[in-house]
């Protein structure tokens, strides 16, 4: 591919071969304006330093190479009728992929008052890095974007998620050698052996190769080729090099690639899907080598620039101020010879506009891309199907995400012609007790199949890889192009992700304020195997603090929910998956739950959000609660039941009130959540001044942070985990952490005025209970009999 044509691909003509360069420096053009100019956006007249702006910002190195594959792509899309969308992995290259959706329209489509003319033009110039315009980097207001360019290493996950259960869609994934370089990159090339060449679309990487990062030498530029092919094809793709400096040869070698590529991916769809091949296909994987700063300065006051990491950002900085330098970048500008690229108007020419696809094939507006356009209800089936009958309170017991699994299952045969959902998990699916989800689907794979495994098929829609990285980036790529998913993780380690979702997070806030994006499924998270019964696995697997994370994050984009059991999971589930433009956090148990609510009740409790459990305290209503039991959580919940059980017993003429919150960002106050509470109903609930024992599924830190405005906030204390684990009894956990029924009981009589003394009794006889505990589970390595056997019976 270096220095002949493959047989069977007819070669560029010298027409295509003008049109394609054309295209090329227009867009080479665009983006060097973008950085530069503030003024003067055509060079009609010399070039002044106040047409400059007086900040530059943005990065040029990586400009030149995007502005060719998108040249490139736009070639295939258009020849072959192609359906296609590209991800930008050197997200900072915004400059590249802004010029492009401004030269096909797709800008214009998106921003009338950005015309495609000269006024356009200069607005586009204008807008860019400056205030009250756009970021630097390819982002949600980019027409044709499903990536947030901002932080590196997705890129790739992305793009397999836009192509799962998208036969017909081609996604191209430029993935920069600097992001290469990162574990989510290197652990998502791994996708190909997850596609489905039936069912799925195709994904071809194209790996940038510019030889530097800001400062540094990227590693896979620096490999010897044959290294790097040995790399790649042990990754499972079949190599394309494409090499050069010079732009004709390079366009001729990347039309070459881009076709050979094309082909491929044609025949191994073909032979899968018509006959009926099920070997491995091994995907193309194009390796394009240019100079950083292609076609920019090559020196700069003596020292190279064109080649080098110094053309990552800005390469002519003081031009304002620096004759020479102003000098230097308009015989640059003007290098491009836009008085050939654009006419008298400002517009692109025939010759620049030939190889650009028409309509929602042009890349920017391909539907694929604002997916929340192509998005269908889920069909969620009715729940009084799988909840479970609950006579008394606290009588039976099931494992929460069990149920859920059963409604998962349905979910998932029901979507089975139109394959729009998904279930993504490291590894965990079955642990999480979801494996009823099996009868309807398989786990996707395409690598080899032994007589000795489960439930692995080809077209299966249950994604699982032990790298939460690469599931989160697959389910936002599937989602972002309008579908549906469910993301099912250990709570501990979720954490991973915390990066990603932020992103995710980001990219949901923005999109909010943008007319034009529709809204897209939401990123539902069922957090399991959580830190209260993760007593088997030990300290390193128990750490609730995804939540805190996740609440630090734009309000109105972020949902956190604790269900106590069965049924509200379900209630949760219904809703969450029904959602639009959030991330869902749902943390449920999958150990034995006592079941506390019927279904009825579990949809009215998850509408309130929160809410006085009248049958489990002893305060009737007739005067204010001596003291309010607080609880969020499976194991917080039947902790806070358990107290309220010995108080009832011990104290009987204590009056308690019992409050359960499913949501939790009710606690914040109206004005800084959606769901927050006004504070006449927050006093309501848990009064003014009484004391509050509130037993919390994580770090207790967060209740203090969330009330903290709350009047009845000094009365308030949270138990909660404290970073006290090991591997232990599950009741030994609680103990550790003092989220323990007889802790909160102690807690009681300590806060409620009067108490101390004439309860003291009861209070000693707690405390000896937790020795006794001690003493108990050393010697039988379990819990004590009380414990165990205890059950509501009120």
């Amino acid at each position: 591919m270096h220095e002949s044509e493959p047989s069977g691909i007819a070669p560029l003509s010298e027409e295509e071969l003008r049109e394609l360069d054309a295209h090329w420096r227009a867009a080479n053009y665009l983006a060097v304006g973008q950085i530069y100019l503030l003024g003067n956006a055509l060079l009609r007249e010399p070039l002044l330093p106040e047409h400059i702006k007086p900040r530059l910002l943005g990065h040029w190195g990586a400009s030149p190479g995007l502005n060719l594959v998108h040249t490139h792509v736009n070639r295939v899309v258009k020849q072959r009728d192609l359906d296609a969308i590209c991800i930008w992995g050197p997200g900072h290259g915004g400059p590249a992929v802004l010029a492009n959706s401004w030269l096909e329209g797709s800008y214009t489509d998106a921003y009338p008052d950005v015309t495609r003319d000269a006024d356009g033009m200069a607005r586009l110039f204008r807008q860019f890095s400056f205030p009250g315009g756009v970021p630097s980097h390819v982002a949600p207001e980019t027409p044709g974007s499903i990536h947030e360019g901002g932080e590196l290493g997705y890129s790739l996950s992305h793009a397999y998620g836009a192509a799962l259960d998208n036969p017909g869609l081609l996604v191209a994934c430029v993935v920069g050698d600097g992001e290469a370089e990162t574990g989510p990159l290197a652990t998502a090339w791994h996708g190909n052996k997850f596609l489905d060449p039936v069912h799925d679309g195709a994904v071809l990487p194209i790996l940038h190769l510019n030889g530097y990062k800001i400062a540094n030498p990227a590693v896979l530029a620096r490999l010897p080729e044959d290294e790097l092919d040995a790399l790649l094809r042990g990754y499972g793709h079949d190599p394309i090099h494409v090499t050069g400096d010079d732009p004709l040869a390079v366009h001729r070698l990347m039309a070459h690639a881009m076709d050979t590529a094309v082909d491929r991916i044609t025949a191994f769809q073909q032979a899968a899907r018509t006959e009926g091949d099920t070997s491995r296909a091994h995907w193309p994987v194009i390796v394009l080598r240019t100079p950083k700063g292609w076609t920019g300065p090559a020196v700069v006051d003596g020292k190279p620039v064109e080649g080098t990491w110094r053309a990552h950002q800005v390469p002519l900085n003081q031009v304002r101020d620096n004759p020479e330098r102003l000098a230097q970048l308009s015989d640059w500008l003007r290098s491009y010879r836009p008085e050939d690229l654009f006419d008298e108007h400002g517009r692109p020419t025939p010759q620049v506009l030939a190889c650009v696809p028409d309509g929602q094939r042009r890349i920017g507006s391909n539907p694929h891309a604002n997916g929340g356009r192509l998005l269908h209800a889920l069909p969620i089936p009715p729940l009084e199907h799988y909840a479970v009958p609950v006579d008394k309170p606290g009588s039976t017991l099931h494992e929460p995400t069990r149920v859920l699994g059963d409604l998962l299952a349905q979910v998932m045969a029901d979507t089975a012609e139109r394959r729009d959902f998904r279930i993504v998990g490291p590894d965990e699916t079955a642990s999480n007790r979801l494996q009823a989800v099996y009868t309807a689907t398989g786990k996707a794979w395409q690598a080899e199949l032994l007589d000795s495994d489960e439930h692995l098929t080809r077209d299966g829609r249950v994604m699982e890889i032990l790298s939460e990285h690469t599931c989160q980036g697959w389910l936002e790529g599937y989602l972002l192009t309008g579908r549906h998913g469910l993301f099912s993780c250990y709570e501990a380690f979720v954490h991973i992700v915390d990066s990603m979702v932020s992103q995710h997070i980001k990219w949901l806030r923005t999109t909010r304020r943008i007319p034009w994006r529709a809204p897209i499924a939401s990123l539902n998270y069922l957090l399991t195997s959580h830190v209260w019964r993760q007593d088997h696995n030990g300290f390193s697997h128990q750490d609730p603090g995804f939540v805190d994370h996740v609440l630090n994050k734009s309000p109105e984009a972020v949902r956190v929910y604790f269900p106590p059991d069965a049924n509200t999971l379900l209630a949760v589930a219904d809703h969450v998956l029904r959602s639009r433009d959030y991330v869902n956090v749902v943390v449920a148990g999958k150990q034995p739950c006592f079941d506390w609510l019927t279904l009825e009740e579990a949809r009215t409790h998850c509408s309130r959000g929160a809410g006085i459990w009248p049958w489990a305290g002893t305060d009737d209503g007739s005067r204010e609660p001596d003291v309010v039991l607080a609880c969020a959580g499976d194991v917080p919940t039947q902790e806070v039941l358990a107290a309220s059980d010995l108080l009832r017993e011990h104290l009987p003429e204590l009056a308690v009130r019992v409050v359960n919150v499913v949501d939790i960002a009710r606690l914040m106050p109206a004005e800084e959540h959606p769901h927050g509470m006004p504070d006449r109903e927050f006093d309501a609930l848990f009064t003014r001044d009484r004391p509050v024992i509130f037993a919390y599924h994580g770090y207790p830190w967060l209740i203090h942070r969330l009330a903290y405005r709350r009047a009845v906030h000094p009365q308030v204390h949270v138990r909660g985990y404290k970073e006290s684990g090991t591997t232990t009894t599950p009741f030994d956990m609680v103990v550790r952490n003092d989220l323990d029924r007889y802790r909160l009981v102690m807690d009681v009589i300590d806060r409620v005025p009067g108490l101390s003394v004439r309860a003291a009794a009861v209070r000693q006889r707690m405390a000896d209970v937790r020795i006794r505990h001690e003493a108990w589970i050393r010697e039988h390595g379990a819990d004590l009999p009380e414990v165990v056997d205890w059950t509501w019976h009120r």
